[in-house]
């Protein structure tokens, strides 16, 4: 069972190559090694050969349909259909059995200290596959609606961004801008990738701007890796960067500041279940309102968290957040011409 399992991992991992705008062609050492590292963790051909690799491929051509061509011009495998991907075709038991023995595998690691920010995620796919063992149950989704994450974008430049971090290697992208939507060329020393709400970002250093800049990678295009080799800044740290971050907003040349605030009881509930930030305690609590304090860098979006609690929550300090606060609820009453 584990060889089938393997197989089907290496079909995706095959699919995936294939599909990549970014390295098109992938010849078949590239193949072998694309699956030997995801799989085994190296790529010296110990663990699979290229004949494994040419089975797959036909194995997905005769059970997938999977329209796959050499390309003698460009000595690698394409799609010639290249809306074809082997996600859409519908799992199969085998495929069911594969995910549900992954699964319970990664059950058994849940708590251990480098797989903790993951356990949501398990426990979502132990849940599906628990829930029904019919890869086909269409009247599932009458009775049990899971959340769904709208994907942004993107996500094809992890492989790359994370090897040019690896290796210190400049890289070059086109950047549209948020407010006007027009591009510009960017030409930065990639130095750390962020998750936040479902969003990769790209944290960099940029020659142009000769500061640490964020980039989000759903707004990039025409990603180029380099072989211009470059010095990381001397006194960025990736683990203490985000320390006192709320959101993707960080600066760890800028003080943090502690926050005092007051939240009605029931509002003090939601967040003393799920705290702002891991610096968060309740430093008093009286009748009404339960009074929080933590310590961060003041960023947007933590001002939008605060807002969306409406008169519910009460900054107490610094007075600068404070009055923001206050002002952007005078802006509020404008907008809705309130006297």
């Amino acid at each position: 069972m584990p060889h089938i399992k393997n197989a089907l991992i290496r079909f995706r991992i095959i699919d995936r190559c294939i599909r990549n705008k970014y390295k098109q062609y992938p010849s078949k050492q590239e193949l072998r090694e694309a699956c030997e590292e995801a799989l085994f963790g190296s790529t010296d051909g110990a663990n699979i050969c290229d004949s494994t690799i040419e089975k797959d491929m036909f194995a997905m051509k005769m059970e997938h349909d999977a329209p796959i061509k050499y390309s003698k011009r460009y000595a690698g495998y394409y799609y010639t259909d290249p809306e074809f991907t082997i996600n859409d075709v519908p799992l199969t038991e085998e495929d069911l059995s594969a995910i549900k023995f992954a699964a319970n595998t990664l059950m058994q690691f849940r708590d251990v200290e480098m797989f903790k920010q993951f356990g949501n995620a398990i426990d979502k796919i132990v849940n599906r596959v628990s829930i029904s063992s019919n890869p086909n149950d269409k009247d599932l989704n009458h009775f049990v609606q899971f959340e769904v994450a709208v994907s942004s974008g993107g996500n094809q430049f992890l492989p790359d961004l994370l090897e040019a971090i690896r290796n210190s290697i400049v890289v070059h992208f086109e950047y549209a801008s948020f407010i006007t939507g027009k591009s510009k060329n960017r030409s930065v020393i990639p130095l750390l990738l962020k998750e936040y709400r479902n969003r990769w970002y790209l944290i960099s250093f940029d020659q142009t701007k000769n500061n640490i800049m964020t980039y989000a990678l759903d707004r990039m295009s025409d990603l180029v890796i380099t072989n211009e080799s470059a010095q990381k800044p001397a006194d960025f740290n990736p683990e203490n960067y985000f320390k006192y971050a709320i959101g993707i907003t960080a600066d760890d040349k800028k003080a943090p500041e502690v926050i005092v605030f007051k939240a009605l009881n029931i509002a003090a509930k939601y967040i003393e279940s799920q705290p702002f930030h891991v610096s968060q305690k309740s430093v008093k609590e009286g009748k009404n309102r339960t009074t929080f304090e933590l310590k961060i860098l003041i960023s947007e979006e933590f001002i939008r968290t605060i807002l969306s609690y409406g008169s519910e929550i009460e900054i107490i300090a610094p007075m600068s957040l404070r009055e923001d606060i206050i002002k952007r609820f005078e802006n509020v009453k404008d907008v809705y011409h309130l006297i």
